[in-house]
Order: C-alpha cells, then sequence, then structure tokens
C-alpha cells in the first residue's frame, strides 16, 4: 500500500472514531444537526455524482425525497406496515418515479433539462398537498420510530448512528462504483455522447442509471428523515429544498464524493448560525437571512469555484501530496477473451456509392472502396474534399444519405455508433476527447468498455473484482504497448497534444478491435513520436489488425500505408498504392501540388 492510501485510511480511520464519540460528548442539538447533516448529506452525494461527475443539473432532487418519506409514511400509518417494508415500498416508488422522469427529460440537452428538473420539482411537491390521502397540507404524523432486534431508534442519538452508517455505506458505494467499469461510463459523460458510443457505451442509458441511483440515494435519506422526524407535511420538499441540496453539493466540491458531507454540514451550520445571530442584529432577521447566506455563498465561490474541497486539493497540491505509483502493479489474472481476427487478405470493410447530402450540398458523392485484412489503408485529400465526412459516415456517427457500408459481412449503414464499436470498429478522433481528470490508466480501461458486462450495482457492491482487474491489466498492457506504461496514474490532461493522440490509440486498442479508424493521428507529433508512431502501426498491421487513416501528412502516410484512397469535391479521384498516386497527375494537381 503507498503512502497516499495510508493517510487516507488514517484520516478515515479518525473521522469514523469522532462521528462514534459525538453522541457520548455531545448535547441533544449537536446531534441533531449532525443527523440533519447527514440526512442532507445523502442526497448531496447523489448530485455529487449526477452533476459534479455526470454534468446533469437536477433542481428537483427534494421531490425524491419527498416521494420516498411520504411512500412510508403512509404505508407505516394508515396501513400498519414496518417501517423496513416501508423503506423497500420507499426505494421501489422513487426508483420507478425517476425511472419514468429520467426517459421524459434526460434527452433534453443543454438549459431544457435544468429547467424540467424545476417544472416536476414544483408539480411533485403541489401533488404532496392536494392528495387527501396524503393529510393535503397539513400531512402526516405519528409516524412509527424504527427499530433494530427490538432497540427503539425514537431518540436522536440512536437514530444518529444508523443515519452515519447509511451515509458511510452511500459513500463507500460510491467510491467503490467511480472505480469501476460502469463509473468510467459516468465519469466519461462529460465527453459527450460520441466519445462513450466510440467504446460501445450509450451515454443516454448511462445518464439514467446515474439519475436513478441519485433519486435513490434521495429516497433513502427520504425513508430516513420520516421515521427521525416521524411527521411529513410538502413544505420540506419543494424547489427550495432542491436547490439548498443543490448548494451544499456546489459548496462542498461537485467535484469528490467528499464535497457532500462537507457541503451538507458548512450549509446547515451556517443556516443555523444566521438564525442565531441575526435577530441580536435586526429585527427582520427572517429577510435578511437569505441576503446573508447568499452574500457568503457568493464569497465562497469568488475564491473557491471548485467548493471548499477543490480549495483544500489546491492546497494539498501546493504542499507536494505524495503521488500514486507510476504504474498499476497488481496480481495476474486471466487476460480478457480477444476477438478472432479475419484471415488476411479477406474483407473486412466495403464501401458501395456512400453519398451524404447536407440539403443542396453533396459532401460525399458516390465513393466506394473496399478494405482488407492485415492492411493498412490512407484516406487523403485536400480540405473540402470530404474526408471527415466519409470518416463519420463509416463509423456511423452521421446517418447515409444513399449507398451501403459493410463491416465483417454486416450491413452497418443506419446502425448506432455504440453498435459498431461492438462489432469490432474503434476510431480515435481528430479534436481529441480524452478526460483529462481521468488519469491515463482509466482512459485507456473506458475503451475496454463493451468486452465487460458489470452494472451499477455489482460494482458498488465490489463483486466485479475479477472483472476490474482484468480491464486494468488490459490497460496496463496497452500503456506498454504505446511505451506509456510507465505513466499511468498521471492524468491525461497533463500530457502534451501529441502524446495524447497516442493515448487515444491505446483506448482504442482497448477494445480489442478488428479495423482500426485513425482520424490524423499524426497531428502534433515530433519527428521521433511520428516515427514511433509508424512503427506502432506497422507492428499492429503484423499482428493482424486492420487500420485505415485519415492523415494530412503526406510524408508520414506515403511510408505507411499499403494503399491509398484520394478524395477531391466529395468524389473518389484515384484509389492505389502510394508510388502510384503520388505520380498521378491529377492527385499532384488537386493536392500534392508540384510534389512528385
Amino acid at each position: 500500500m503507498n503512502a497516499n492510501l495510508k493517510k487516507r485510511g488514517a484520516w478515515i480511520a479518525g473521522i469514523v472514531a469522532v462521528l462514534a464519540l459525538v453522541p457520548v460528548v455531545a448535547g441533544s442539538f449537536t446531534v441533531s444537526l449532525l443527523n440533519d447533516i447527514g440526512i442532507g448529506a445523502l442526497v448531496a452525494l447523489g448530485l455529487v455524482m449526477l452533476t459534479g461527475v455526470g454534468g446533469a443539473t437536477s433542481f428537483g432532487q427534494a421531490a425524491f425525497v419527498g416521494i420516498a418519506a411520504y411512500a412510508t409514511a403512509w404505508l407505516t400509518t394508515t396501513q400498519g406496515m414496518s417501517p423496513w417494508i416501508g423503506l423497500l415500498f420507499a426505494l421501489l416508488l422513487t426508483g420507478l418515479s425517476a425511472l419514468a422522469i429520467g426517459m421524459l427529460t434526460l434527452r433534453l440537452g443543454g438549459h431544457f433539462l435544468p429547467l424540467s428538473t424545476i417544472a416536476w420539482g414544483l408539480s411533485i411537491a403541489m401533488l404532496f398537498g392536494n392528495v387527501d390521502a396524503l393529510g393535503r397540507h397539513t400531512g402526516l404524523s405519528n409516524i412509527p420510530a424504527l427499530q433494530v432486534a427490538g432497540w427503539s431508534l425514537a431518540d436522536p442519538r440512536a437514530m444518529y448512528y444508523l443515519i452515519w452508517v447509511v451515509v458511510g455505506l452511500a459513500c463507500l458505494f460510491s467510491h467503490n462504483l467511480l472505480q469501476s467499469r460502469p463509473g468510467r461510463a459516468i465519469r466519461g459523460l462529460r465527453g459527450g455522447a460520441t466519445l462513450l458510443a466510440s467504446v460501445g457505451a450509450d451515454a443516454y442509458r448511462v445518464r439514467l442509471s446515474l439519475f436513478v441511483t441519485a433519486a435513490l440515494f434521495a429516497g433513502l435519506a427520504g425513508w430516513l428523515y420520516a421515521h427521525m422526524n416521524r411527521f411529513v407535511s410538502p413544505s420540506p420538499f419543494d424547489v427550495r429544498a432542491s436547490i439548498e441540496y443543490l448548494l451544499m453539493a456546489v459548496a462542498g466540491g461537485l467535484g469528490q464524493l467528499a464535497g457532500a458531507l462537507v457541503g451538507a454540514a458548512l450549509v446547515l451550520v451556517l443556516k443555523n448560525g444566521l438564525q442565531d445571530v441575526l435577530p441580536m442584529l435586526t429585527q427582520r432577521a427572517g429577510q435578511l437571512e437569505a441576503v446573508a447566506f447568499a452574500a457568503l455563498f457568493i464569497l465562497l465561490l469568488h475564491f473557491a469555484r471548485g467548493g471548499v474541497m477543490g480549495l483544500l486539493r489546491r492546497w494539498t497540491h501546493r504542499r507536494g501530496a505524495p503521488q500514486g505509483p507510476s504504474r498499476h502493479e497488481a496480481a495476474p489474472v486471466e487476460p480478457l477473451a480477444n476477438r478472432t481476427l479475419p484471415a488476411r487478405g479477406s474483407p473486412v470493410l466495403s464501401v458501395n456509392g456512400a453519398v451524404k447530402r447536407f440539403g443542396g450540398l453533396v459532401a460525399v458523392n458516390d465513393v466506394s472502396f473496399d478494405v482488407k485484412a492485415g492492411e493498412i489503408v490512407g484516406l487523403i485529400g485536400p480540405n473540402g474534399a470530404g474526408k471527415s465526412t466519409m470518416f463519420n459516415l463509416l463509423t456511423c456517427t452521421l446517418p447515409m444519405s444513399a449507398g451501403q457500408v459493410r463491416f465483417l459481412e454486416h450491413d452497418i449503414a443506419g446502425l448506432p455508433q455504440r453498435q459498431v464499436a461492438r462489432l469490432g470498429l474503434a476510431r480515435t478522433f481528430q479534436h481529441v476527447k480524452l478526460r483529462p481528470r481521468m488519469s491515463l490508466l482509466d482512459n485507456v480501461a473506458l475503451g475496454a468498455h463493451s468486452r465487460t458486462r458489470s452494472g451499477i450495482l455489482k460494482a458498488g457492491l465490489r463483486l466485479d473484482r475479477t472483472e476490474e482487474s482484468q480491464i486494468l491489466q488490459e490497460a496496463q498492457r496497452q500503456l506498454d504497448r504505446i511505451g506509456l506504461g510507465d505513466r499511468a496514474h498521471e492524468l491525461a490532461g497533463s500530457l502534451p497534444l501529441g502524446t495524447q493522440r497516442i493515448l487515444e490509440i491505446a483506448r482504442a486498442l482497448a477494445a480489442d478491435p478488428v479495423l482500426l479508424v485513425l482520424d490524423e493521428p499524426a497531428a502534433g507529433l515530433r519527428r521521433k513520436e511520428k516515427m514511433a508512431l509508424g512503427d506502432l502501426l506497422r507492428k499492429l498491421r503484423e499482428e493482424g489488425v486492420t487500420i485505415l487513416i485519415v492523415e494530412h501528412d503526406m510524408d508520414f502516410v506515403m511510408k505507411l500505408v499499403d494503399r491509398l484512397v484520394v478524395m477531391n469535391f466529395g468524389s473518389k479521384l484515384v484509389e492505389g498504392v502510394p508510388s502510384a498516386v503520388r505520380a498521378d497527375e491529377r492527385v499532384q494537381a488537386a493536392y500534392l501540388g508540384s510534389v512528385v
């Protein structure tokens, strides 16, 4: 275990010890405040995952707290059921509600998604106050206290331990999740749907599963809230409460799980402090509380936009926090299963009469060519020739207007990009799509997404250990393959552009592709890096990987490829071996100028 992990373990042990001793030494008010902080932290933890990691802003999490609170309150007061059955009912109802709401709203982009969360946050809170069975605006009272093995948790000190055990388990679940296959897909959401589709993941399904997970955390909080206070009414579950939960996540730090706990403590302690101090200063304390709170929050964001944890992280980096190991070292496991590559010379990709129109503009006009197993084919042409559009048609990023593309005997025209990636077509991007705050190892491990199957529940409970070891072992192998094996735990954002392009190739190789489609991989590389890249691609060709490359560096391409396809004005100009293409007068006139 490295020094970083030992230090982190010591900090966690110390915090747990302090929290365990609080009810023994603290007064009733402090214990009750800590109970509220724990419940708030559960909701904020879901928001750190959903908004901070996944990039989807929600102003409606209090509604999910309310759904769970009212569900268990109704079941236990009117139906006489056990609160533990109420927990199952509350989580089931919350999860189904989140699934339905998510399916309706998560395809919305831009500012429409946050606005939609305000809409359903308002409507659900109004529903609570207008249903007779839920007590309308007076709410439901006489909710039974929780009991564990005959021990009543009616006392706040007894409830304290249950709340913080649940918070600790939720934090552990979230930590395990983010360090797993689905967690890397969640962290990749900010890179866009195209990035996730290129590794075989569905961004919508990843976002929906994360949305439901965050709602279930809020549902746990609602269940605890109902049986701690033993009374529920609509007002604690309106949009204002949702904004307060989001404020907790932002104040603590959206980028880190610990930010949920720090933010919940900061917001609730500050809120209680203002309620005590302002009446001493003015008779209008109620009106000024919101103003003072907003002013303090603006100051926090001005000096620490990453929240309190972001500020602490910068401070520890300045003091030279110890770094992790340079390589991923673990006991060897059975490697991931590899595809059976097609026999050399057999058809891999066949393009027939490809056409792409953008209104009246024909970007690709009746282009046909083949790529056979074990060769490197270059797709070149001057600016505006249609290379990038053709590239996007091959990878199914764009739909074709007409024509056919067959990959391994599958007609892939019209298929989702993620499905084509799962068939064995891996790609890189002209504009690098890496996650800068993820390590090199995790960026490459993301490429193996389609080769494994573990989901959120299995990952959060650490039931995916063997599969995760296989993924990381494969990622380390690919990093060694491109010469970055000793930098596995560095952040991808710290690499120069040329090295980032090489890292993208490693991510594509982690998918175990049949066809590797590269979009200008030599751009930004120095001469030695280009030579190393060329050697790597030749080695891959010898291993049976087929490569299609779009590139502007003619010297690099001519020395590397077996065949060239030249495009001009959206049409195929010529196809052949590099020497014949170089000598063709049409190519010289259109693209190479005076180069002979």
